[in-house]
């Protein structure tokens, strides 16, 4: 670990270097570059030089102990080695989880899908909670929601809802959503007060920026057609909505929140950059060896990953075993706990496979 860190000390001081350059200045797609790695190495170059002081603390003590005759002297030599010692340790634990490699993913805008599944009309109104449930999270946290696609019912639920959450660390905060969720609770169609148990589908996407996919236009279908939705003073009026098919996957892509033509297709042609984009990334993780791959998972549209029981006031989250007794602060966008607890799980499978 040593070697490794050494190895990035020297790094960020050449960085540092190269910053102070003017020359830098007059490139500023290298200058961005820099100072983005910059920002990176930071934090654990800072706790690295805590190390070191820590370390140089118990020299220090050594030496002391080794020349000193006072015992008075000895004594607080002896102190100040044990607490170097004990910060040494704690250092050290820290910079493990500081030397795991970032998801390069984690810094980008997300794109959300959410589908009604099993369920009914129960699976798109619980679709709608989901969609609500994570833009009040955005707001908790600085992001921004945009709505790019809604198919809603006539009871406010949602047969399928797309959006985009824009803001630094999105992803990061969000990655761990995609999968089916699961409730279980008395829906406001049943008359008789049986518990009914409805899914809807989460899917997480990083935004796709220019230099992840290529997007061949010849590839795709485009068309344009009439918003859909259960009504509204401007849906099913203007055929300003975008339909875009990627016909060697059959990938399809609406957009139909802007008035514009041009700007539902841009949209679409950034949601379809990024399903593409992640398909490609599936197919690679696919070939990893399974060991090397973090149970805690964030792409398998097809895993069970949390239920949602309403008559207990419970929420589990099946990957980590997490339960927490707060079902109506969580759907109103407290999930911090809930996030904060598959970050630290994700973060001690990949010490325990070795990917620090």
């Amino acid at each position: 670990m040593t070697e490794k860190l050494e190895a990035l000390l020297k790094r960020y001081n050449e960085i540092e270097a190269k910053l102070a350059e003017p020359d830098v200045y007059g490139d500023m797609d290298a200058y961005t570059k820099l100072s983005k790695e910059y920002k990176t190495l930071q934090p654990i170059v800072s706790k690295y030089l805590e190390y070191k002081a820590a370390e140089k603390d118990i020299t220090d003590a050594d030496e002391i102990l080794a020349t000193e005759s006072d015992e008075e002297m000895k004594e607080l030599a002896e102190t100040m080695k044990l607490d170097a010692k004990s910060r040494v340790e704690a250092i050290a634990d820290e910079l493990k989880i500081l030397l795991i490699p970032k998801d390069p993913n984690d810094d980008k805008n997300v794109i959300i899908e959410i589908r009604a599944g099993a369920g009914g009309e129960e699976a798109a109104l619980f679709a709608a909670v989901l969609y609500r449930m994570y833009n009040m999270y955005a707001d908790e946290h600085g992001f921004k929601c945009e709505l790019l696609y809604a198919n809603d019912t006539e009871l406010g639920g949602f047969k399928e809802v797309s959006f985009t959450v824009s803001g630094a660390g999105a992803y990061s905060r969000y990655k761990f959503e995609s999968g089916v969720h699961r409730v279980q609770r008395v829906p406001e169609t049943e008359s008789q007060g049986r518990i009914q148990t409805s899914t809807a589908t989460v899917a997480v996407l990083p935004e796709a920026e220019d230099s992840d996919f290529v997007l061949n236009m010849d590839e795709l279908e485009i068309s344009r057609h009439r918003s859909a939705g259960a009504g509204g003073q401007h849906v099913n009026k203007t055929e300003s909505a975008i339909r875009i098919i990627h016909k060697p996957t059959g990938t399809v892509v609406d957009c139909q929140d802007e008035r514009s033509q041009i700007k539902n297709l841009d949209k679409a042609l950034k949601v379809m950059k990024s399903r593409l984009a992640e398909l490609d990334r599936s197919k690679k993780e696919e070939a990893l060896a399974s060991e090397r791959r973090s149970q805690v998972g964030t792409g398998d549209r097809s895993e069970r990953i949390r239920t949602y029981n309403y008559p207990q006031g419970r929420i589990t989250d099946h990957r980590i075993g997490y339960t927490c007794y707060s079902i109506e602060a969580f759907t109103a966008g407290r999930m911090d706990d809930m996030i904060d607890a598959l970050i630290t799980a994700d973060r001690a499978e990949k010490l325990k496979n070795g990917e620090a």
